[in-house]
């Protein structure tokens, strides 16, 4: 039987500490102040913040495969409640009580955690241990195995430290080893120290978050409900820092998960990093959807309204607007810079049988600002997000022309939710009828999400994944064209 020896006295090295973190910061300055403003005027968003909450304790159990809940049941769960009711036979593969149990329990400790937030505690081994009793309530018994190494049911110590191994078996036969119980008191008082020492270092939440999680992970201090744990505990991390809780969806835990953390175990963290940072730019995306105006009062809206109309006139807000064209253009010609790159490196590879061209529309041209409008729209709704068409916008029309076929990429910069710093860089493909038989232009379905930025501070370092989505952009361009000859 092969072993592998998981654990290892928990550290924290230059590989964590390394870690590119630009995904989340391109668009947290604008989240953390749209955040103020929903905080204070939003139903709506107390709304959001609770489906969060519903979706985090249905996830986290079916990512520990404690049960399954089919998927639009789950849905419905998360917008109206948790309401016996709601699930039918057949919906779920273990007793209704018995679901509704551990989902009340969940979202007991999520609760908790926005609570422990307010309170502003420390982290500490108290109060992970009380986590724990919470998180398993109604769960009786853990998984392990007897003394001829045959699965079976123990009890389950709730709120305290193991006091027997925990190493599972993979499907290979491989035996992972985690922490010895002799060991786990003072790799958990060494968890907590170095969590301190980073923060007083000011070292990105996001990679204290993503360290935490998987050093917590190695150690496995409890006989069972790790997972469960430490996904709440990485969330207050984020949540004391302004994002949200960490979700696993279950469509995501093996293929980007479990490999993440894979990695991790290696010492590169980075695409767990990277996964914890798509978490919470997906939520941050959504809220920014969010209206910050309810439809409360007559009253009350018309005085955020004049609130908001006496803020445009002042000086503060006038300098605001001025950085926000700024930083437009500097977006602009980061794109512009790319794709005339891209068009010569094509142009040195092609005869004159291929024509390329490239049309653009600049933010601050008031006279081209209705370009490529509808594509926007439809575009929009096809991702799900509101496009503020009061605002600048610009564009690019990359053209590509051979044989009698004439294809123009389309590539918009335009605003994203209802905050006006952030913008989207969305694309979308074009066949142009140049044939005496082809009367009709045809848009081409790209599968391409939107780039969604804040343009609120500086855009500079911002340049590095603004071009990796252009890329993205155009490769899967060529190759739809490519197989469309």
């Amino acid at each position: 039987m092969a072993l592998y020896r998981l654990w290892d006295y928990i550290s924290f090295s230059e590989n964590w500490k390394n870690c590119d973190t630009s995904l989340l910061d391109d668009i947290a300055p604008s989240w953390f102040a749209r955040r103020e403003v929903l905080q204070a005027n939003s139903e709506e968003y107390k709304e959001f913040i609770n489906r969060l909450k519903r979706r985090h304790a249905i996830e986290t159990g079916i990512v520990e495969r404690m049960y399954d809940v089919d998927k639009g049941v789950t849905e419905t769960l998360i917008n109206e409640g948790f309401i016996s009711s709601l699930v039918s036979h057949g919906d779920t593969n273990v007793p209704k009580q018995t679901l509704f149990n551990h989902l009340q329990d969940h979202l007991d400790a999520v609760d908790f955690i926005f609570d422990i937030v307010k309170e502003n505690r420390p982290l500490t081994k108290g109060f992970i241990c009380e986590l724990h009793q919470l998180t398993t309530r109604h769960q009786e018994f853990a998984e392990g195995r007897d003394q001829f190494g045959n699965k079976t049911k123990i009890p389950l110590i709730k709120g305290r430290f193991k006091e027997r191994e925990n190493n599972p078996t993979r499907e290979d036969g491989t035996t992972i080893l985690y922490c010895p119980p002799e060991h786990v008191e003072a790799e958990m008082d060494k968890l907590i120290e170095i969590y301190n020492e980073l923060n007083e270092q000011n070292v990105n939440p996001l990679i204290i978050a993503t360290w935490v999680h998987h050093a917590f992970t190695t150690i496995h201090p409890f006989q069972d409900g790790n997972g469960r744990v430490v996904r709440l505990i990485a969330s207050l991390i984020l949540i004391k820092s302004n994002f949200f809780p960490i979700t696993v969806l279950r469509e995501e835990a093996k293929v980007k998960y479990i490999q993440a953390l894979e990695e991790a175990d290696n010492n590169q963290p980075q695409k767990l990093v990277t996964y914890f940072a798509e978490i919470q730019k997906r939520n941050i995306e959504e809220a920014l959807n969010i209206k910050e105006v309810s439809n409360t009062s007559l009253s009350e809206v018309t005085n955020i309204f004049k609130q908001k109309i006496l803020r445009k006139q002042q000086e503060k807000q006038q300098q605001y607007d001025r950085t926000l064209a700024e930083n437009r253009l500097q977006v602009f010609n980061y794109c512009s810079q790319f794709l005339n790159e891209y068009k010569h490196k094509l142009e040195t590879e092609f005869d004159d049988s291929v024509a390329l061209y490239i049309g653009s529309g600049r933010p601050d041209d008031a006279t081209k600002q209705h370009y490529y409008y509808e594509q926007i729209v439809s575009y929009a709704k096809k991702h799900n997000y509101y496009f503020n068409r009061t605002l600048p916008k610009s564009y690019f029309k990359f053209g590509i022309e051979f044989e009698g076929k004439k294809y123009e990429l389309g590539i918009t910069l335009h605003h994203f939710g209802y905050d006006d710093s952030v913008i989207a860089i969305g694309a979308f493909l074009e066949y142009k009828g140049i044939l005496p038989n082809e009367d009709t232009d045809t848009t081409i379905p790209l599968d391409i999400k939107p780039h969604v930025i804040s343009i609120k501070d500086e855009v500079s370092s911002k340049e590095k994944n603004i071009r990796l989505h252009l890329e993205n952009i155009l490769t899967v361009t060529i190759a739809q064209i490519a197989s469309e000859i």
